[in-house]
């Protein structure tokens, strides 16, 4: 029989428990793990054991032997193995820090100096440290994604421990998934802020190498997820909130986790999340990563530290993946758009919790009061709901992410959104620089003179696109200096209901009139104020200039081709062959008397001569009213006026063009009637060149009213009587001198108005005086 021999080994440090699995193998008094290195040896029938022990250490118990009880988080902290570090974490430069750095390191410079010298260098010193503030604000204000990417993976950044040691009264840290390990990757908690008590989820990061090997970086494996996922189901059935703290570049990938169902366990929380009754908050205070970090992250409300982003996929595997190379990473973060401020702009992100300058490791005690402030704030917002009713919490859930990407089953879509939808006409057209425009119409200006000079007009391609060129230009300095003065959005908005009123067949509204002329005004008053006034003048002036240009152009041609019609209808009267034959007998006539002067001749030949005169000239009307042309016959007019002067009617005639030009300014400054030409001229750009029958009717009918309103004005004052007085005086002064027929041409608007577009009065003394 075999026999089992042992030598005399102490086994101080074993427990009862190693006692007694190791007398179940069969073997008695030996703790299985104190047996080390095991040689068997047979002797004939007897063989031996021989056992070397490890040297352990002794266990320590959580607790200290004199506790604290005024330590920070409670007494309950000393069970947490998260102690805060034994050794200072070493200051880390980012790239685009560098500048700071030098800053920071002459003012340590000149202070050493100041020391070893004893000069006093406190203005220098002052004025270093005020340089440095500014250029630390300066460069923390205009962050790019790429470098908010660099800051939330600084090694320093604040963990979810840090920051839960910081913001609750007492924590006690819950371990394991109770179907696998514990994995330090994900932490979950009971805390306490105030009178609350929530649920505490969160990534956690290492503050060192050792602590990152241990957290396996913040990537969680199924174990941690499953673990958090335990944890929620606690928290809802406790009733507890529960507040998720997102840092993680995503859920560990490989092959051991996939093999454990890494999709499941991730589908499988963001499916809970969905149906929890209590509320969720959930804070990303650095990177989080695809669905690593949505695992925890389906919440009513989503909150980001300042300089924290969220992504799908990492800038560098976006650029590995588009631009086939990782130095493309900064354009990806650009287009990726990760950063806390344009999330929520998208509305995926809630709100954005401030750092300080530096980032949060800058002061990690302040930003972590900011944090517990937010989630104060957003548990008050989220509880008073639940009051009104428990089942709402799950609706504001479910319509937090229904509204990502700008669609809502169900809803109407709000017009502004439809309009902020639409797909743009086009790239946003940039301004022209002032010496590129001046560049350019002065070349425009030297094509125009030459050619002046070749006698071929300016060329009409070139003038127009200038033209059109600095009509976009100006709208550019309008907005840019409406957005200077304010008064860009109340713009926009009357543009808008001005656009609404007149898509409608209907009047426009007085009111709307009345407010559009004095935002006009107001904006008259002070666009001298604006930045690019100058630039805006000078292109005004040039749009001015080039138009005059273009019209006296457009006018000289319309002249030649009416000069060119006239000459050759007359040509067509002249030939005619009743006239032909009146002209010889004429000739004929003339040669035979044998003068050379029109006095000479006798009475017979000439009202023979001023008959035919007459009759050329008749038909000279005559052709050019067909051609709606005016005649007015000023030749006898001019004469009279050579000859004679009446200084004191003149005076008198002024005076009174003066006084009916007043009195139709007065009554057209009149809110109705005002109102009614502003209706009138959008009804007129509404119609267009070709208006219907309706747009005529409404046309005929305001310039009716209106032509009714200024006669009715006229006629109810004492002008009517001046003016007739006035005329009778200048027929008889006419008729006892000789002048023309006795009658004075005058177009009253208390007449015939119809034939005129636009209401006008003219009041005429032989030539035009008007």
């Amino acid at each position: 029989m075999a026999s089992i021999s042992h030598s005399p080994v102490s086994f101080t440090g074993t427990s009862a428990s190693d006692l007694l699995r190791s007398s179940s193998n069969g073997v008695s008094g030996i703790p299985l793990k104190s047996q080390g290195r095991v040689q068997l040896y047979t002797r004939r029938r007897n063989f031996g054991v021989t056992a070397a022990l490890r040297k352990v250490k002794k266990h320590e118990y959580p607790w200290p032997e004199d506790p604290d009880p005024n330590v920070e988080g409670g007494i309950l902290a000393h069970l947490s193995h998260f102690k805060p570090l034994k050794e200072k974490p070493k200051p880390v430069t980012l790239d685009f820090e560098k500048p700071l750095v030098q800053l920071e390191k002459k003012i340590i410079d000149v202070r050493k100096m100041a020391n070893e010298t004893g000069l006093d260098f406190s203005d220098q010193i002052i004025s270093l440290e005020n340089k440095y503030h500014q250029a630390l604000k300066d460069l923390y204000t205009h962050l790019t994604p790429i470098q908010r990417v660099n800051i939330a993976r600084h090694p320093n950044r604040p963990t979810f421990l840090d920051h839960v040691f910081n913001i609750t009264d007492k924590f006690v840290e819950l371990h394991g998934d109770r179907a696998g390990y514990d994995d330090p990757a994900i932490v979950t908690g009971l805390g306490t802020i105030g009178d609350r008590r929530m649920m505490f989820i969160g990534h956690q990061k290492g503050r060192n190498t050792k602590e990152n090997i241990q957290r396996n970086f913040g990537m969680p494996t199924p174990h941690g997820y499953r673990k958090a996922l335990r944890m929620m189901y606690y928290a809802d059935h406790h009733g507890f909130p529960i507040v998720t703290f997102i840092d993680t570049p995503g859920a560990f990938a490989d092959l051991k986790s996939e093999e454990l169902g890494q999709g499941e366990a991730i589908a499988h929380n963001l499916r809970t999340m969905f149906g929890l009754k209590v509320p969720i908050v959930s804070i990303v205070i650095g990177e989080g990563g695809s669905g690593g970090a949505l695992a925890i992250g389906c919440a009513n409300k989503l909150l980001m530290l300042e300089n924290a982003v969220f992504y799908v996929a990492s800038p560098e595997a976006c650029a590995a993946i588009l631009w086939k190379t990782a130095k493309a990473s900064p354009k990806a973060a650009e287009k990726l758009k990760i950063t806390a401020t344009e999330l929520c702009k998208l509305q995926i992100a809630d709100g954005i919790i401030p750092e300080p300058l530096g980032g949060a490791h800058a002061d990690p005690s302040w930003t972590s009061q900011q944090i517990k402030a937010a989630i104060n704030e957003s548990m008050d917002e989220l509880e008073a709901l639940m009051e009104k009713n428990p089942e709402e919490i799950l609706r504001h859930r479910m319509l937090k992410f229904r509204k990502i990407g700008g669609f809502q089953e169900g809803t109407p879509i709000d017009p502004k959104r439809k309009f902020n939808m639409k797909r743009k006409e086009g790239p946003i057209q940039a301004k022209t620089s002032e010496l590129n425009l001046k560049d350019d119409i002065e070349k425009l200006r030297q094509q125009i003179l030459k050619a002046k000079e070749s006698s071929t007009g300016p060329s009409e391609l070139a003038l127009n696109e200038m033209i059109e060129k600095l009509k976009k230009e100006i709208d550019l300095e309008f907005s840019e200096a409406a957005k200077a003065m304010g008064v860009k959005d109340r713009i926009e908005k009357l543009r808008q209901e001005f656009s609404k009123a007149n898509s409608q067949d209907q009047l426009m509204h007085p009111g709307l009139m009345d407010t559009i002329e004095k935002l006009k005004a107001e904006f008259n008053q002070g666009l001298s104020s604006a930045p690019n006034y100058s630039s805006l003048k000078y292109k005004l002036d040039m749009l001015n200039e080039l138009s005059k240009t273009k019209g006296l152009s457009e006018n000289k041609k319309k002249a030649a081709t009416l000069k060119q019609e006239i000459n050759n209808k007359f040509k067509e009267v002249m030939d005619r062959p009743d006239i032909k034959e009146k002209m010889e007998a004429l000739t004929a006539e003339v040669q035979r008397c044998g003068v050379s002067k029109f006095d000479d001749l006798d009475q017979g030949s000439k009202d023979t001569i001023l008959k035919m005169k007459k009759e050329i000239e008749l038909e000279a009307v005559n052709i050019l009213k067909s051609m709606g042309l005016e005649i007015e016959v000023v030749e006898k007019a001019r004469e009279f006026s050579e000859r004679t002067t009446f200084p004191e009617f003149k005076a008198r005639l002024e005076n009174l063009n003066e006084e009916v030009n007043k009195k139709i300014e007065d009554v057209v400054n009149s809110s109705d009637l005002k109102n009614m030409i502003g209706v009138l001229k959008l009804e007129i750009a509404k119609a267009g060149k070709t208006p219907n029958t309706e747009s005529r009717r409404k046309i005929e009918a305001l310039e009716q009213q209106i032509k009714q309103r200024l006669s009715e004005a006229l006629s109810s004052s004492e002008l009517k009587e001046k003016h007739e007085e006035l005329e009778a005086e200048i027929s008889e002064a006419l008729k006892s001198s000789g002048g023309l027929d006795g009658s004075l041409k005058a177009k009253n608007p208390m007449e015939d108005n119809s034939k005129h577009d636009e209401p006008r009065v003219e009041v005429n003394l032989g030539a035009n005086c008007s």
